[in-house]
Formats: C-alpha cells, sequence, structure tokens
C-alpha cells in the first residue's frame, strides 16, 4: 500500500488535509504535496507528466494542477486546435488518439528522447447503457478500443521515455465501476467491462516491470462534474485531481499493482 509504514488511516488522513488545505488556500497546490512530488524527478531534475485525453475534464484539470506546480505538462488531444482551454495553459500540446495506432507513433517519433517521469492514462469514454437489451456491440468494441487498448497502446510505446525518467510511474484512470467485487447492480454494460481489463492490465504491468522499479497502478476519480459524470455528481474536477494528485505522491514502488480511490482507501478488485 502506499507507504508500508504508513497505516492506511493515516494515509487517508494525510491525503485529505492535502485536499483541504490546498481547496481553502484557493490553490490545489500545498508545500507539503509538492515536496513530495518534487523529490521524484527526472536525472535533468524536472519532472515531466504526460496526460492523454487532456482537452477537458479530468485531463485539463490534471494539466492545470500539475503545470501550476511547476511540472513539465505534455497534454494530448485528438485535436490540439480545438483545445482551447488546454492551449490557454501554455503546456506543450501534442496530438493523439489512443484509439489509433499511427497516432501513437506520431506521438513516439514526436518525443524522441524525451523523458517521462509519470504518464497518466486519463483519455476515455462511457457509453450511456443501461440493460443488455439496450446494448450496441459496435459501442462497447470502441469503449474496449479507447478504455482498455488505448492504454495498452500508449504505454508499450512509451515504455523508453518512462525508462528515462526518473518516477517510471504508470497511473491509469479507472472506475469504482470496474471493481468485480463491488458490482452488485449490474448495468453499463460495456463499460464496465472495459475498466475492469483495464485493472487486469495494470496488475499484469506492474508484475512484468515490478523488478524494474515502476509503480503501476489505477486509480477511481470518483463521481466528478464532467461531462462523462454530469452536473448531478458530488466533486468537482478540482476536489477530484487534488485527492488524485496527492496519492500519486505518495506511491512508492513497493505500491505497484493497486486500485485506488481518489480520496486515498483502496478499492477491491
Amino acid at each position: 500500500m502506499i507507504g508500508s509504514t504508513i497505516p492506511k488511516r493515516s494515509l487517508r488522513s494525510a491525503i485529505a488535509g492535502l485536499a483541504v488545505v490546498g481547496l481553502c488556500a484557493g490553490a490545489p497546490l500545498v508545500g507539503a504535496q509538492n515536496a513530495l512530488e518534487n523529490k521524484k524527478t527526472s536525472a535533468n531534475g524536472s519532472s515531466t507528466v504526460l496526460i492523454t485525453g487532456a482537452n477537458r475534464g479530468l485531463g485539463l484539470e490534471f494539466a492545470r494542477q500539475y503545470a501550476a506546480a511547476g511540472w513539465t505538462v505534455i497534454a494530448t488531444a485528438r485535436n490540439p486546435a480545438d483545445a482551447t482551454d488546454l492551449n490557454a495553459l501554455g503546456v506543450r500540446v501534442m496530438a493523439l488518439d489512443v484509439a489509433d495506432q499511427d497516432s501513437v507513433n506520431g506521438l513516439v517519433r514526436a518525443l524522441g528522447a524525451t523523458p517521462v517521469d509519470l504518464l497518466i492514462n486519463n483519455a476515455g469514454i462511457f457509453p450511456r447503457v443501461g440493460t443488455l437489451a439496450e446494448t450496441d456491440f459496435n459501442d462497447v468494441a470502441r469503449t474496449y478500443s479507447v478504455n482498455t487498448i488505448g492504454p495498452m497502446r500508449v504505454t508499450r510505446a512509451l515504455l523508453p521515455n518512462l525508462r528515462k525518467g526518473g518516477m517510471k510511474t504508470v497511473v491509469s484512470i479507472t472506475s469504482g465501476l470496474g471493481s468485480i467485487t463491488d458490482n452488485t447492480s449490474g448495468r453499463f454494460y460495456g463499460y464496465r467491462e472495459s475498466k475492469a481489463g483495464l485493472n487486469m492490465f495494470t496488475r499484469s504491468l506492474a508484475a512484468e516491470l515490478r523488478d524494474e522499479g515502476f509503480t503501476c497502478v489505477v486509480i477511481s476519480p470518483g463521481w466528478v462534474q464532467t461531462d462523462m459524470g454530469g452536473p448531478n455528481a458530488n466533486l468537482t474536477p478540482e476536489e477530484s485531481i487534488t485527492g488524485m494528485r496527492a496519492v500519486i505522491a505518495r506511491l512508492k514502488p513497493a505500491d505497484t499493482g493497486t486500485f485506488w480511490n481518489y480520496n486515498g482507501e483502496t478499492i477491491p478488485w
């Protein structure tokens, strides 16, 4: 778990404290969290994060917060010219469609040997399907391509860059709906399975790369007020991302292969 010597209750309290202090101060960046992040840098002394699906919602807020914390941010969008809010942050915006191998190859060529400390596989889609009778299997295939195979494509392609980074950390944004243990209500066909598949990929990746010192985890952002989550969700993007950044900042290689909630609690697979 995050910091094997830190009790889970203490960890949850610490993460909650970071989030509350940051929000009350009018900015999600607090000294304690920045200090933790700044310990994990590339050889050149800077920290670089690459975020997929950063043109809106959670990805945009990740980019905003990491940029404000002084990180080098590489943020991807399918159509960078249309990503007005993202471009306004002054980060490096690059084209990427995670469902298109040619697009992934183009990103790799453009990055060259750039070290990447932290990869956040954030791009995802959510087909709003309830029952099996309502399920469109073309939508299911598309959901798998983006939510499950997409992170596999991107992570494999960026392994050379991640190996050059100081953190060697891969974070994939999952969902509580991907928990098999917690699925007592059913529905959401295609989406649930895509996130469960992402979780299994992360467990396999963690096992494969453990001896290289990688940390590979999945984090659920909670129910967030985005285009995907809707206006009735109980978290703002700022609250969710502040919590997830606190979790990420405290990760150690021993935590590889774990499933976290944005608030620092673990989620059963």
